[in-house]
């Protein structure tokens, strides 16, 4: 997807991302004052140039830099609306560059088409929600999920407050009424994915708890909740830590649904963190996801929520889209994960669940393209209801068989890797032995609905 096209990346996304520019690590040093919301930060970035040039162009949204180098070498720089600009001694293709930038100021959610993204504070705490395109309102960044990289990201705040970041807590030390935390992730992740949260949070792990059967008693469904997740899951709350820890041990079961269906989780822990606000939307990161309480009821809206976000490990947060256009990649397989989870939990089956949305959306406008749904609404309802009724198609289709040794097949041959929908298409015919584009494409392609198998 690193194609040398100018400036922008993705047209879903204009004006954002360098195509010029490839990035492996980011080495993030923060300092945070929570009441006054300011940050002052460091960040090292290690990576190379993909074409000759004298310019290096970051995105960075609302944050003054004080300084920069390039190779060790001081250099000019000029920010203009989310861009920042070094002007470089000349560079040539595939030259290795590390790049180091002081930065400071009053961090603020980017307001646009899709919302308020990035670093937003809470009543009491920070939470930080970056997808597609708040990763700049925190630190300077390539800011695009086709460059994955790795991350150290080290965090000083005062000590009653808990950091949780992605990756592995590797190092946390006290300094006179403040704690430093430090976190890393060793496996790539898309910037989008690269999270802050901050709160006064207690942490422990759910056990198989009395929310964890979900409907399966009831109905004599296979018991996937009564076993423990072979995956340590992990709780961050506060004010609602009992309510948590009650809900919650229904994700052993997921998870362990998930592993049989999906193949192999593919982090070594799974974190939810728990705000004391109320959000409208769960959020993802990596390999952790973020709720509000009011996503803890024991209805089945809430509980899908909590599957669809464990679900977007392997879908979204291992295999992360190339280019935005392939949202469905993300959207669509968690959400049939909730359809999956839906019938394991004794409640409706995954066909069920299907006829249903596929007699919802006929009755609306035939108007979205799930394979190129436009940057405005990449994340419209359809998006993900229509990516999973494609997913059911498929299935109907090529059989139960051939339809999980596919998705296992898919999830592990792209780990930790970006993909197309050619990538997917391609994965399966070599699965099933036939080529299934006859099958997806008049979901992807075609304006209409197509009938359900």
């Amino acid at each position: 997807m690193l194609t040398h096209s100018g400036h922008t990346l993705d047209p879903y996304t204009p004006g954002v991302g360098s195509a010029d520019l490839s990035i492996d690590h980011y080495d993030l040093d923060l300092d945070y004052r929570i009441g006054p919301n300011r940050l002052s930060g460091r960040a090292v970035l290690t990576g190379r140039v993909l074409t000759e040039t004298k310019t290096i162009v970051l995105d960075l949204t609302g944050l003054r830099v004080s300084k920069a180098s390039v190779n060790g070498t001081k250099v000019r720089f000029s920010a203009r609306g989310k861009k920042l600009r070094l002007t470089t001694p000349q560079l040539t293709r595939d030259q290795p560059v590390r790049i180091e930038i002081s930065y400071a100021g009053n961090p603020q959610p980017a307001i646009g088409t899709w919302g308020d993204i990035g670093w937003e504070e809470l009543e009491d705490g920070v939470l930080v929600a970056g997808q597609p395109v708040g990763a700049s309102t925190w630190f300077p960044c390539n800011d695009h999920p086709s460059d994955k990289a790795k991350y150290r990201i080290r965090v000083l705040v005062e000590s009653e407050y808990t950091v949780v970041s992605n990756g592995a807590l590797t190092e946390k030390v006290r300094k006179a009424g403040r704690t430093q935390w430090t976190y890393e992730s060793t496996t790539p992740l898309a910037t989008y994915l690269a999270t802050v949260q901050i709160g006064r949070y207690r942490n422990g792990t759910i056990p198989v708890g009395s929310g964890a059967t979900g409907g399966a008693r009831a109905s004599g469904a296979r018991g996937v909740g009564a076993a423990e997740s072979p995956v340590p899951l992990g709780l961050y709350a506060a004010d609602h830590w009992d309510a948590a820890l009650d809900r919650l041990g229904v994700q052993h079961g997921m998870m362990n649904l998930f592993i049989d269906r999906f193949g192999p989780y593919p982090f070594d822990v799974y974190d939810v963190v728990v705000t004391d606000d109320e959000l409208e939307i769960p959020l993802e990161s990596q390999p952790l996801s973020v709720l509000g309480p009011n996503h803890l009821g024991t209805d089945w809206e809430a509980e899908r929520l909590v599957a669809h976000e464990m679900a977007h490990q392997w879908f979204g947060n291992s295999l992360t889209p190339s280019r935005w256009q392939d949202i469905w990649l993300n959207e669509g397989f968690a959400c049939y994960a909730e359809w999956l989870w839906s019938e394991e939990s004794g409640r409706a089956t995954a066909h069920e669940r299907a006829e249903e949305w596929w007699e919802d959306l006929s009755a609306q406008p035939q108007d979205l393209l799930l394979g190129d749904p436009g940057g405005p609404d990449m994340f419209d309802d359809r998006v993900y209801k229509r990516g999973a009724l494609c997913l059911h198609a498929l299935r109907r289709e090529i059989g139960d068989a051939d339809f999980f040794a596919s998705l296992s097949e898919w999830t592990t041959k792209h780990r930790h890797s970006s993909v197309s929908t050619e990538d997917f298409i391609a994965c399966v015919s070599q699965v099933t032995g036939r080529d299934i584009a006859e099958v997806v494409r008049p979901w992807l392609d075609e304006f209409e609905l197509p009938d359900l198998p």
